[in-house]
């Protein structure tokens, strides 16, 4: 009787769907984006060619699923941030930096391919823009706040400063993922960006209150 109730546990459309993209963050590991077909992506996610369509339109509608997650993970991080940068300013920039430098190192084959891909597909690149903004706008808004306390000095739009970091860090991590020449020294990356921003920002390395 146990026997007969037992019943075969089937993967749900969650499942299938969580199974495409893990599988096709594992193959850009060692593969480039470009280089990935569908059928690959449908065989380690254990389905069909056409039950692949049923979630996703394309692979690189799986590519934009996967940068979404993880700018949602930045984001959550950052968010979760004290932006009381009074008390140990170097370290409270070191936190928000390493917020994107970390999460986007663990996912470095998915960033790498978007960056790949970004100047074809309408959809990466505005995804990409728009989180771009979003940390700069973050960004300009405590660099105004640390210019209002007194704590840094006024200097370029503060915006304009926000977009240079942004970008600049975008540009050493990319080289990083890339093994580009030149780079920074591999595992250096946060130290490095860490003393740019908070000496373009205040001119010296702040001390702690």
């Amino acid at each position: 009787m146990a026997e007969r109730s037992r019943r075969v546990s089937r993967p749900s459309g969650d499942d299938r769907q969580e199974a495409i993209l893990v599988t096709t963050e594992a193959l850009l590991q060692s593969r480039d984006f470009d280089s990935l077909s569908i059928d690959e992506l449908a065989k380690g996610a254990g389905i069909s060619r056409p039950t692949f369509y049923f979630y996703f339109a394309s692979k690189e509608a799986v590519l934009l699923a996967l940068l979404d997650r993880v700018i949602r993970q930045v984001e959550a991080r950052v968010a979760a941030l004290s932006r009381e940068f009074d008390a140990d300013t170097a370290s409270a920039w070191r936190r928000s930096i390493a917020a994107f430098v970390e999460v986007f190192s663990e996912h470095r084959a998915v960033a790498t391919a978007a960056m790949a891909v970004r100047s074809r597909n309408a959809e990466v690149h505005d995804l990409w823009s728009r989180s771009m903004l979003s940390w700069v706008d973050y960004t300009a808004e405590v660099i105004e706040a640390e210019r209002a306390r007194g704590a840094a000095p006024q200097g370029i739009h503060a915006r304009d400063l926000a977009a240079a970091l942004n970008l600049m860090n975008e540009r050493v991590l990319l080289a990083a993922a890339t093994g580009e020449h030149p780079a920074v020294t591999g595992g250096a990356e946060l130290d490095v960006l860490v003393d740019v921003w908070v000496r373009s920002i205040y001119g010296v390395i702040p001390t702690s209150h």
